[in-house]
């Protein structure tokens, strides 16, 4: 395939590419002035990749995908997917931050380009063919990651963040670079599909010991145990509309890359990569459900409710089935309307002075005083333990029909027990919301634009979400067809 065709297949990235470097431009050229502006335009542009992304999805010819730059990125329906998910999920961090900074005078253009960035590295990962461009895409992903966790220079506990997930990053990069190598050096490519060839038959010492180093550093970045130990402080450190941000978008991008890595590249090794999946899934899922229990920040607890959740999507990976890759995208999808509403809700938990409030004892009695924002929690955190008839009961029970039958019964019973532990915790946030004595520490200071994406996640992932399914099932099983 030319070049021609090649820019052609990667133009949603080309487009955020030209989009940042512009924005970038007007930030230095107009100052802090023109962060609103670059705002807007960084979420058109973000628009107007999804558009291409669309028109590329729906052109005959490459309706069964197609591969650019000498096969290592590949144009198909599970890379449309997921990046679509990443450009939404991108678009409503966008939407909810200027209000956020800008009541600290914190707001600068930078972050939304620094977002772009960071989207732009998020869609060569999920759409990687080849060892080479999975670790680009990574890292420019992550130098975004790690300037956003530290945004606001004066918060010692947003630089703190910064730090520590710039140091656990680059040991993790340092471990998955050393899986490549060996991999490399027994596959004799970087290509997916070179190494599923090659490393089709028993694996000896060597490459079984990449595949664990190259799944180790993918775990890091899907916040999977046990390489979750960043999540928790940076989540909880970081600016909220960052962690929403590190909560959704990146972590649809890593998966979707876990999940095109083991099916393309290992996919013949399933019983080596199997017992690792089913282990990190099982203890995510209880490490996320028991680390929960005491926290005392909403911040934090939601960010072991990320490492609950990529569990319980781990298990439909691990069943190593097209009917297992389609329901784990569905639940992402599920996931990051779920894991948005929340961040939003916190968002708005703001004291009279219009500070930023993150203690589960300010929500005491918020049913009284802002009743649908405490209705919109509430949604969000039973949908979250996946109570029926929720629609974040639907993800999960995806997932396990999934395990079943590829004949991972117990698998699916040990998770379905787990998860069981993990309604306690969200539980407890809606009683204290509703039943505890009013804090009064969370003032009236509703928001329209926030308010109406609550609203608009709260119905998502009500009851009437399952509407949406005629229209997503297909969607979500195309794109795991086009993995296998």
């Amino acid at each position: 395939m030319g070049i021609g065709n090649s820019l052609w297949l990667v133009s949603p990235e080309v487009f955020l590419s030209i989009s940042s470097l512009i924005l970038l431009m007007i930030a230095a050229w107009r100052g802090e002035k023109s962060a609103r502006l670059v705002t807007i335009l960084a979420a058109a542009a973000l628009f107007g990749a999804s558009t291409l992304l669309m028109v590329l999805a729906h052109l005959p010819e490459f309706k069964d995908g197609a591969s650019a730059f000498s096969d290592q990125y590949r144009m198909d329906a599970f890379g449309s997917t997921a990046k679509f998910l990443i450009y939404v999920a991108a678009i409503i961090c966008l939407m909810v931050a200027p209000r956020f900074f800008q009541s600290g005078g914190k707001y600068r253009p930078e972050y939304p380009v620094l977002i772009l960035f960071a989207c732009v590295g998020m869609g060569m990962m999920v759409s990687a063919t080849d060892m080479m461009t999975l670790y680009i895409g990574l890292e420019l992903n992550s130098l975004s990651s790690y300037v956003l966790a530290s945004f606001i220079r004066t918060d010692v506990r947003s630089s703190e963040a910064g730090l520590k997930y710039f140091v656990l990053g680059a040991l993790a990069s340092g471990m998955l670079l050393f899986g490549i190598s060996l991999v490399y050096g027994f596959a004799g490519s970087t290509s997916f599909a070179v190494i599923g060839e090659t490393l089709s038959g028993d694996l000896s010492t060597g490459p079984l010991i990449g595949l664990v180093l190259v799944l180790s550093g993918l775990a890091f970045k899907i916040s999977a145990v046990p390489f979750h130990m960043w999540t928790p402080d940076v989540y909880e450190g970081a600016p909220t509309p960052v962690s929403a941000f590190f909560a959704s978008a990146p972590k649809v991008a890593a998966v979707a890359l876990t999940a095109r890595v083991i099916i393309e590249a290992f996919g013949g090794q399933t019983s080596a990569w199997q017992q690792i999946i089913v282990f990190v899934a099982l203890a995510s899922i209880i490490l996320g459900a028991v680390g929960a229990i005491g926290q005392q920040n909403i911040k934090r607890l939601l960010a072991y409710s990320s490492i609950n959740n990529v569990g319980f999507m781990l298990i439909g990976l691990a069943a190593g089935t097209a009917q297992g890759v389609s329901a784990m995208m569905f639940y992402l999808a599920i996931y990051v309307a779920m894991t948005l509403g929340s961040f939003v809700c916190v968002l708005e938990m703001r004291d009279k002075d219009g500070n930023p409030l993150e203690s589960l004892s300010s929500l005491a009695g918020l049913s009284q005083s802002r009743p649908g924002l405490a209705a919109g929690l509430a949604i969000f955190m039973f949908s979250l333990a996946g109570i029926p008839p929720l629609f974040g009961f639907w993800g999960k029970f995806l997932v396990f029909d999934a395990a079943v039958a590829a004949g991972m019964l117990p698998l699916a019973v040990i998770g379905i027990a787990a998860s069981v532990i993990g309604a306690f915790y969200y539980i407890k946030v809606v009683k204290i919301i509703y039943f505890d004595d009013p804090s009064g520490e969370i003032v009236v200071t509703g928001h329209k634009t926030e308010n109406g994406l609550i609203a608009l996640m709260a119905l998502l992932v009500s009851p009437l979400g399952y509407l949406t399914i005629p229209f997503v099932a297909p969607i979500t099983a195309a794109a795991a067809a086009s993995l296998f």
